[in-house]
């Protein structure tokens, strides 16, 4: 049970892309890492969490990398895209859906 809740904690903790796609106010995505703006116009709601992240990457150019920090030197990026990858595929019913209903979501 121990491990659950620790699994349960993680998923929660690292997988913020995921949440920050289920279901944002009127369809629409801010996609900006230090001020600088993604080049992605719209992401499909399935496996959301996943393309948010690779939306942080498609951005415009720093001169600074700064990925909100790293352990290990391995960014938290990452991290959280992994566990998106989980956190995606158990919400996977509900984004179908929501993509067949409410299409892909746009990226301001």
């Amino acid at each position: 049970m121990k491990g659950f809740t620790l699994i349960l904690v993680a998923l929660c903790t690292f997988s913020c892309a995921t949440i920050k796609t289920i279901d944002p106010p009127q369809n629409h995505l801010n996609i900006s890492q230090n001020g600088k703006k993604s080049y992605c116009e719209e992401i499909p709601r399935v496996y959301s969490g996943v393309s948010y992240n690779f939306c942080l990457l498609y951005g415009e150019p720093s001169k600074t990398v700064n990925l909100g920090g790293s352990v290990n030197k391995v960014p938290l990026i990452v991290f959280d895209t992994v566990f998106s990858v989980v956190s995606d595929t158990v919400v996977l019913p509900y984004t179908i859906k929501m993509q067949a209903d409410k299409g892909s979501l746009k990226v301001n």
